[in-house]
């Protein structure tokens, strides 16, 4: 079995990979990490989880190479990268969900994340990267640095364009939509229910960091190349779920048959990537309430030809493909485990 640690235990992220966790036939959870919530219970402080696990809430030190494999970092950025320094190479494996490592760039870090400071020397080393591009480099790696959940969506959208078909994409213009646990249990005036529900809320409509993470990772990618890519987010009243919607200008020659062919392609051997037809089932894909309480990302593309555009569609559970479920899949990835192990529920809809 592979002793696992969560630290951030309390948050939603952390919940979910509590659930995780405990149900994976290969994965045993050895430490719960936290601050405020020590000394608490999995089922103080998650209502779903009336489980014994054996565990209570601690803090976290530094002596954790003889109970842990492999630590989750459910924590703020700032945190994880305190924590990450102090943990890489004392205990075999660090996933960090936070955006700590995200960006590679020094100075596009230093934009979006002017309050973390982290160690370059550990950024260098980091591996970032959603499981299906960057699996193979996960194997052996000492810190594992996972996309956001904006992140995760587009990059899987745009990737087939980028690294398979190798378009130049000079413009590429993304609309998310995200429920309210994208945000955590943060209390903002806000996310006030009497707010919230039935609001589409412009939080970030002009500029998001997860676009960032996609720039500065793509760039890096060959043979196509982004311009550039902007986004605007928007919170909807749903709790879980997201859509990023992504607008890709091209002067290449395409048609949708050779798009739909090079997706398929793209994702035949990664099971957590559903390619779907815009019209296939009764309701338009992809929808967030189709993908919910699964690891699954569905992602649809589209020619409009009149635009002169193309037009890909993902959607995920924010809280599974886009956290908890990622980095789950991210350890079975670096264990050499069956990359399905232990996430192979179907999604639950209606929900």
């Amino acid at each position: 079995m592979i002793r696992v640690g969560v630290a951030g235990a309390s948050g939603l992220a952390g919940g979910e990979l509590i659930r995780l966790v405990a149900q994976h036939p290969e994965l045993e959870l050895t430490f719960l990490g936290g601050s405020s919530s020590v000394g608490r219970r999995p089922a103080e402080l998650h209502p779903n989880l009336r489980l014994d696990l054996g565990v209570t809430v601690e803090p976290v030190t530094e002596d954790l190479s003889g109970r842990c494999d492999v630590v989750l970092l459910a924590t703020p950025a700032p945190v994880s990268a305190e924590l990450a320094a102090r943990l890489t190479d004392r205990v075999p494996a660090v996933i960090d969900l936070s955006g700590a490592f995200r960006i590679r760039t020094p100075e596009l870090h230093e934009r979006w994340y002017p309050s973390v400071r982290r160690s370059a020397e550990l950024a260098d080393r980091s591996v970032y990267g959603v499981p299906e591009l960057v699996g193979d480099q996960m194997a052996g790696a000492p810190l594992i640095s996972l996309p956001g959940c904006y992140a995760t969506a587009i990059t899987l959208g745009l990737a087939p364009l980028v690294l398979s078909l190798g378009l130049n994409l000079k413009t590429v213009v993304v609309d998310g939509k995200s429920g309210s646990s994208g945000g955590g249990l943060q209390l903002r005036t806000a996310d006030l229910h009497p707010l919230r529900n039935g609001a589409i809320a412009p939080y970030a409509p002009v500029g998001h960091r997860h676009a960032a993470e996609v720039t500065d990772f793509l760039e890096r990618g060959k043979p196509g190349r982004i311009g550039s890519l902007s986004m605007s987010a928007y919170g909807v009243s749903h709790v879980r779920g997201l859509m990023a919607s992504s607008y890709a200008f091209t002067d290449d020659e395409v048609d949708e048959r050779t798009l739909q062919r090079a997706y398929l392609r793209f994702y035949k051997e990664h099971p957590f990537v559903r390619v779907r037809r815009h019209t296939e089932t009764l309701i338009p894909m992809p929808d967030p309430q189709a993908v919910l309480g699964s690891n699954y990302c569905d992602v649809t593309v589209l020619h409009d030809g009149e635009g002169g555009r193309i037009v890909v569609l993902a959607a995920l559970d924010n809280l599974i493909k886009g956290a908890a479920g990622q980095a789950v899949q991210a350890i079975n990835r670096r264990f050499g485990l069956p990359e399905r192990a232990g996430l192979e529920m179907q999604p639950v809809m209606p929900a």
